[in-house]
């Protein structure tokens, strides 16, 4: 077996050479972070930013913000961290974006990929059982299968990536005017699984991992197909999004069906409101996403429950009679007519008004199914 010529200590199918030179570092994790950069080690943090033509202050808060942490003047950087460190402070120089928008696309990039970077490598060691040969470790299989599938998931994740920035790019197009685009009108919901704290005590961890992961797969599947948009899971809590009060209404609903038919799932509760947003890095903030949250904290099992600006947008676009005795009026009236009765998609049943935390007296209404004439 050779040593290759980084010096890394590892052949070119990621074993380790036992006469190999000792580095102080484990040379084969060397020898995968420079299969997955795709270049060696060359450049102090001094040195990769002087290359870069940029000041060290703004290199390291651009590093920062993608989620690296601070190396002192080790010599761990490589080619492709001098031209990242280049290609963001030019398009800061040509005046594409500021700098503190930079900083932003630093960060909100490297908190996504982190995230992913992180889920794929614990995929891809858990889906490793047998090594294919005695006397590899876990470890070393990994070198193979990171060099098979790095290639094509790079290019998938590309795909997906611009998928998703067609998609976010049309809604912005769609937006009725420039401060919508930043703070507009949504409907925001929040699924939480009931009395998750206690599964927590009675549950193995891998056990409870598996309920965790078949949740956020139900509903991250659900959202997406019923046209919402996921936001972020945060374990027993699921946080989404639509564009449309209807729209919102039947994924919460699909969700709460979904998982009462699911004898392995515990009871859901989602809490919904609907009015103005704001979105950062991929993320709401804001009164109307305060008040989805507040809801879901007081909803019965298996319920969901709007507030008032979302029960209103609901009964505006048609989607709900304002009162189950106005739609008995209005139905007998097109009948009288001969005329067809209007159909609903939802019911809405006001419930007892009650002070929230931080958001004075709010009124819950209970959302439910009502499809066809009274």
């Amino acid at each position: 077996m050779t040593v290759d010529d980084t010096g890394s200590g590892a052949g070119g199918d990621g074993r380790v050479d036992p006469h190999a030179p000792d580095t102080g570092e484990d040379p084969l994790a060397l020898r995968l972070e420079q299969l997955i950069l795709g270049a060696e080690r060359r450049y102090t943090p001094f040195q990769a930013a002087r290359s870069a033509g940029v000041s060290m202050e703004l290199a390291s808060r651009f590093w920062r913000a993608m989620g690296f942490a601070d190396i002192g003047q080790a010599k761990a950087l490589t080619e492709a961290d001098v031209l990242a460190l280049r290609r963001l402070a030019g398009l800061v120089e040509a005046g594409l974006l500021s700098e503190a928008m930079a900083v932003q696309v630093a960060r909100s990039t490297g908190q996504t990929t982190a995230r992913l970077a992180e889920w794929q490598m614990d995929s891809f060691l858990e889906g490793l059982t047998e090594p294919p040969e005695p006397g590899m470790t876990r470890t070393e299989v990994t070198y193979p299968i990171v060099e098979l599938l790095l290639p094509e998931l790079e290019e998938f994740l590309v795909y997906v990536w611009r998928r998703q920035l067609a998609a976010s790019a049309g809604r912005v197009v769609q937006s009725a005017d420039d401060e919508e685009m930043v703070d507009r009108r949504l409907a925001v919901g929040f699924a939480d699984l009931v009395g998750f704290t206690r599964l927590t005590r009675r549950m193995e961890e891998e056990e409870l991992g598996e309920l965790v992961e078949a949740f956020e797969t139900t509903a991250a599947d659900l959202v997406a197909a019923r046209g919402g948009r996921l936001i972020k899971t945060l374990g027993d809590e699921v946080l989404y999004v639509a564009d449309d009060a209807g729209i919102a209404a039947d994924i919460a609903l699909r969700l709460v069906e979904t998982l009462a038919n699911d004898e392995t799932m515990p009871e859901l509760r989602v809490g919904m409101a609907f009015g103005t947003v704001t979105t950062r890095m991929g993320d709401v903030f804001g009164t109307t996403v305060n008040l989805a949250s507040r809801l879901t904290s007081i909803a019965p099992k298996d319920t969901v429950l709007v507030d008032s600006a979302f029960a209103e947008e609901l009964t505006r676009t048609g989607e709900a009679p304002v009162s189950e005795a106005e739609a008995a009026e209005t139905a007998a009236a097109a009948e009288k007519e001969g005329e067809e009765p209007p159909t609903y998609r939802f019911a809405l049943q006001p419930m007892w008004q009650r002070p929230v935390r931080g958001l004075g007296v709010i009124e819950p209404w209970l959302l439910n199914r009502r499809d066809g004439p009274l």
